[in-house]
């Protein structure tokens, strides 16, 4: 019993410790994306995107990568540009690149994994979807995307079309950056939820789960002699094993750090980060967006080159000698997260802004506790509660001991 407590208390320390690690990037990420969404209407991208062409491919994918990284307001978004005109491949170049492009991501990436993941997430993301551009013109069906068209409008929400501000106006503005505090609070509630039960499953993983597992379930992880069947498997599996999480893209990438300290392979790990869009929820989504048969067609095609980009980038950085290394990645539980370094200093700067900001929001536009009703998100509220609960405990065990 006293070695489960102190595994407990562990697996607490680890999931806290790598918030601490991450959390100024969280908030520096949030800053930028709650700027540029409030200074980029989504009725000005709604203007830009038409039909499938390079110029909307392009917009859309500008678009996605100043956007919000939340997949679940980006699959609105998404939804929202659809109904409004925009072709099928610019709106799914938005939804990728809003997912792997974004520059919290990036930011994350950085701090857990290391600059080859961060070229890796990047160049990926673009090669995701110029695949996605290539595999849609070559597959798609008109029928299909009128019928999935007009299903999205029929559960379109009202969307206003009101005027477009003029940013250079409302940059300099107090109203401006009132928005800016708006969003930048709107973000932390939209993924605190995946936040916490990603980074305590992390802990949890990562003290708790033998190496043995990881080489059973990715198979040939911690090998040195990695044939291409086993990068394949790996790569496979990183989506199938994501499929039944309900964990959003900023949510896994402590999990993809655990992975890759376990030793799965550079392949899998890549292909793990980008199956953001390949869980369940964001399935049950798209097929109440756009029917069943558009949801397990965009699947498809998400599964089909998120593999092949993963592939091709794991081959390539290993082409130019630029493949990292898993048996030499430190391990989670290695790492000496609390300290007096720039983390501490980041850390209190933000926790000082994000405080601000949620004072601005309170006194000028409140606070709205309406829960969202989805099942999912229902789901995922009471694992986060639930993950409370966990870290609680955790902290408390050196006491009882």
């Amino acid at each position: 019993m006293t070695d489960f407590l102190e595994t407990w208390n562990e697996a607490t320390l680890t999931s806290l410790g790598l918030f601490w690690m991450a959390f100024w990037a969280f908030g520096l990420g949030y800053v930028i994306s709650a700027m540029i969404q409030t200074f980029v209407t989504k009725e000005r991208m709604k203007q830009s995107m038409g039909e499938p062409g390079p110029k909307s491919v392009g917009l859309g994918t500008f678009f996605g990568f100043i956007s919000s990284s939340c997949s679940f307001s980006a699959l609105s978004t998404t939804r929202s540009l659809f109904t409004k005109g925009a072709g099928l491949i610019p709106s799914l170049a938005f939804l990728l690149a809003s997912t792997n492009l974004v520059v919290e991501l990036g930011i994350v990436i950085a701090v857990f994994l290391g600059w080859q993941f961060v070229v890796g997430e990047y160049l990926g993301g673009i090669i995701l979807i110029l695949f996605m551009w290539f595999l849609v013109r070559l597959t798609k069906s008109t029928k299909l995307i009128e019928k999935a068209r007009k299903t999205a409008q029929e559960q379109e929400e009202g969307d206003s079309d009101a005027d477009i501000p003029d940013w250079k106006k409302l940059i300099s503005s107090k109203t401006g950056w009132q928005r800016v505090a708006n969003r930048y609070v709107m973000e932390w509630k939209m993924v605190w939820k995946d936040v916490t039960i990603g980074f305590t499953v992390a802990g949890i993983i990562a003290v708790f789960v033998p190496q043995s597992f990881f080489q059973t379930l990715f198979i040939g992880s911690g090998s040195e002699d990695l044939t291409f069947w086993h990068i394949l498997a790996q790569t496979i599996v990183g989506p199938i094993a994501a499929f039944f999480t309900f964990i959003g893209s900023m949510g896994n990438i402590p999990l993809a750090a655990v992975l890759f300290g376990n030793g799965v392979s550079f392949a899998g790990v890549i292909a793990f980060i980008f199956s953001d869009l390949v869980v369940f929820p964001v399935l049950r989504i798209q097929a109440k967006y756009y029917g069943w048969k558009m949801a397990f067609y965009i699947l498809g095609v998400f599964f089909v080159i998120l593999v092949a980009t993963a592939l091709l980038m794991h081959y390539g950085f290993a082409a130019t000698g630029f493949l990292p290394d898993s048996s030499a990645a430190k391990q989670v539980t290695e790492r000496e997260f609390f300290k007096i370094d720039y983390t501490l200093f980041f850390n209190v700067a933000f926790v000082f802004l994000s405080a601000i900001f949620l004072i601005w929001k309170w006194k000028t536009a409140g606070f709205s506790f309406g829960g969202d009703h989805r099942l999912s998100e229902k789901i995922l509220f009471v694992f986060a509660i639930l993950a409370f609960f966990w870290l609680g405990g955790g902290i408390m065990v050196p006491i009882f001991l």
